[in-house]
């Protein structure tokens, strides 16, 4: 991350005159933005708290060492690495008086931002496969998903979006943008490509491309799994429909939650939003990057019997 930065500076200072970048979204509250501040900062904890304390659960105790948790586990690292990508940012910020960010700051946080986002769709996209082997192919899943299979899938899972982000950074960081000013609370590579003095066709090809050969068909697969266990459900026993619900209730309004953020986001950056209250344009924006890693360890937390039983143990000493 750190040699990232620097070659992210050094690109910078090579094409760009613009030193800083103004976030213009941010509007005077007076002595409230210190209740805001309190607000963030809890939220923030209990987002680290929560992820934290489930990532060491799967991780001490050995029954939780099946797949399923593995990439659990890898989704609650990736929240921690989401959120604290915003969160810092966003409480100096909102105790500041000019809102500011340097340019290579800026890049560095966005390339955070869309890698949370995508790593976070691979991982959920692996997991509706897995929930699809464990319950249309109860008898094969411990041979198709093995632990080198798992490992494959979570390298896979972090290592593409990064390949990805890289390049899309590298399209909007050679292009010296023509003015610094961002009608956001943070850093979106969207608004800094519309920036941009030779345009942001290049970065939009770019994004079409990738969205279609590779986010629609990851969407593909999610959809065809879902209806494979649907169908299994409807034509199975009994236990085996109890057993999709349980497991598959969490992943499906976790998949949900972050479709409902993607289109906000989505939403916010290719219509005019001016007509909307500048307050409800700064929560939609900071929706997918808020709700999804605090509502994830609620979901599996709460609603996954295992990890209810260690949580038990692990504090009260009794199953």
């Amino acid at each position: 991350m750190l040699l990232l930065s620097y070659l992210l500076r050094l690109k910078v200072m090579n094409v760009s005159q613009v030193s800083y970048f103004t976030l213009s979204a941010y509007f005077d509250i007076g002595l409230f933005k210190y209740v805001v501040f309190l607000v963030i900062m809890c939220v923030y904890m209990f987002i680290i708290g929560s992820n934290v304390l489930l990532i060491a659960v799967i991780c001490v105790n050995r029954t939780l060492h099946e797949p399923m948790f593995l990439f659990l586990c890898s989704l609650f690292v990736n929240e921690l690495y989401g959120s604290s990508s915003l969160f810092p940012f966003l409480l100096v910020q909102i105790l500041s008086d000019v809102h500011s960010v340097s340019v290579p700051l800026c890049f560095l946080q966005i390339f955070c931002l869309y890698m949370y986002v995508n790593v976070e769709f691979y991982n959920l996209a692996v997991m509706s496969y897995d929930r699809y082997l464990a319950i249309c192919h109860p008898l094969h899943y411990s041979t198709q998903m093995s632990l080198s299979m798992v490992v494959k899938l979570v390298v896979l899972s972090w290592c593409l979006p990064f390949v990805v982000i890289v390049g899309m950074i590298w399209l909007n960081v050679s292009s010296a943008p023509c003015g610094n000013v961002i009608d956001r609370v943070f850093c979106n590579n969207y608004y800094i490509a519309l920036l941009s003095c030779s345009g942001a066709t290049a970065s939009n090809v770019y994004g079409l491309v990738y969205t279609f050969s590779v986010l629609f068909g990851l969407a593909a697969l999610i959809l065809y799994t879902y209806v494979k266990i649907l169908q299994v459900c409807f034509s199975g026993s009994k236990e085996t429909r109890q057993k999709a619900v349980s497991t598959c209730t969490p992943h499906l309004a976790s998949l949900i939650n972050f479709s409902f953020g993607s289109f906000f986001a989505v939403l916010q950056s290719r219509f005019d939003m001016s007509r909307v209250p500048n307050v409800i344009r700064i929560i939609l924006s900071l929706y997918f990057v808020t709700c999804q890693p605090l509502l994830n360890p609620l979901l599996y937390g709460l609603k996954l019997n295992k990890i209810q039983i260690t949580c038990r143990t692990l504090f009260f000493g009794r199953k």
